[in-house]
């Protein structure tokens, strides 16, 4: 067996998706044959008995407290970004600077013009880069946008999605600290928006295009929490729940919701769309299947249909078990993890790079200030 290439990697943040990345790095050679073999190098977090403990758990040869110690070190190939959204550009375009190649967890940033900047260094310095928008890996997900690509839905006209979730409805639940810093504006930016439908956007326009004008609205049910920080009762900057209409370039039309006020939901993420010749829709709740309705069948036979998405010519499914048995949301960041190795060896960028998200960005900003000012609004082309 060839030796692989190490790729010493220096993860910054240890929570939910530190957890899922260290997973990710841990088993991609296992199961998928690469030239790379990412080393879990170093962690850094800012508590030291915290992040000494998942260093332990997670088998990270070191620790740091400072992120700059991460990007200055010389046997750091790549780093990896899993802090809250208001430290991304800082760090993204320290470690560009540096000569690093870059994963980043989603959203890109706190806004367009933070992104741009963000884009601007990855390009200037020329290193590979990449944005953890896990669900573009789930094989069912792969397998919709195959479908798509080959014509099988012929013209589409409507583009469905929604993201439900009920975890912040009590009042009692507190604002910021390391737990809970995505209800906090000035660490997450926006609330749902950037969290929950980035990644439904990142999605729709990866499966159908370009979005090109949006008119949304927000809320944010309970106008007041105390902030884990300074023990005060504070204003709630953030969107807890958002609804937009959009119109995409190929002429569909979009309809997207989420909301964390959807009492029953821990993380319904489904997608419908509608073709002249066939419609697709998608559920996480059951991710390992994709339902279509093809108009060709006979009429006696014609209705939904759910393709178990488990077969080995299906989407990175040769790489795991037999034909039937299914696989689960972790294995999404373990396909992205092969993805981004198999094209850093091939000298291609791995989709969704910075300027990917970038756009999704872009969406995210126009629904926001279309909530804002009760318009619609253009999505600035980037």
């Amino acid at each position: 067996m060839a030796q692989k290439k190490p790729l010493n990697i220096g993860l910054i943040g240890y929570g939910f998706m530190g957890r899922t990345h260290s997973n990710a790095y841990k088993r991609v050679n296992d199961f998928f044959d690469l030239e790379y073999r990412p080393v879990l190098k170093a962690v850094c977090g800012r508590d030291p008995a915290g992040v000494q403990a998942f260093a332990d758990n997670w088998g990270y040869e070191s620790v740091e407290t400072d992120w700059r110690k991460v990007i200055e070190r010389k046997d750091i190939d790549a780093v990896d970004i899993c802090t809250p959204n208001n430290t991304h550009a800082e760090i993204a375009i320290a470690a560009a600077k540096a000569g690093k190649t870059i994963l980043c967890e989603k959203p890109l940033a706190m806004d367009l013009v933070q992104g741009q900047a963000m884009v601007d260094a990855v390009e200037k310095a020329g290193v590979a880069n990449t944005v953890w928008y896990n669900y573009r890996r789930v094989p069912a997900v792969s397998l919709a946008k195959k479908l798509i690509d080959e014509g099988r839905l012929g013209r589409i006209f409507h583009y469905r999605a929604e993201f439900l979730q009920d975890w912040t409805i009590s009042s009692d639940i507190p604002q910021g600290g390391a737990g809970l810093w995505r209800l906090d504006a000035a660490a997450a930016g926006s609330g749902v928006t950037g969290d929950l439908l980035a990644h439904c956007i990142d999605t729709a326009l990866w499966l159908n295009g370009t979005i090109n004008t949006v008119s949304a609205m927000t809320e944010t049910f309970i106008k007041e929490r105390k902030h884990s920080l300074t023990g005060k009762m504070e204003a709630v900057g953030i969107d807890d729940a958002c609804a937009f209409l959009c119109r995409f370039d190929n002429g569909s039309l979009g309809l997207f919701e989420s909301t964390r006020y959807a009492r029953g939901h821990k993380a319904l993420y489904t997608f419908e769309i509608n073709g002249e010749k066939a419609s697709i829709k998608w559920d996480l709740h059951d991710l390992h299947r994709l339902e279509f309705f093809d108009h060709a069948d006979d009429s006696l036979i014609r209705g939904w249909h759910s393709v178990h998405v488990t077969d080995g010519d299906m989407p990175y499914m040769k790489n795991w078990w037999v034909p039937g048995l299914q696989i689960g949301y972790e294995h999404t960041f373990v396909h992205q993890v092969a993805d981004f190795l198999a094209d850093l060896a091939a000298g291609r960028p791995t989709a969704p790079t910075f300027r990917d998200a970038l756009v999704t960005q872009a969406v995210c900003d126009a629904v926001l200030d279309s909530a804002e000012h009760k318009k619609w609004e253009t999505v600035v082309p980037v």
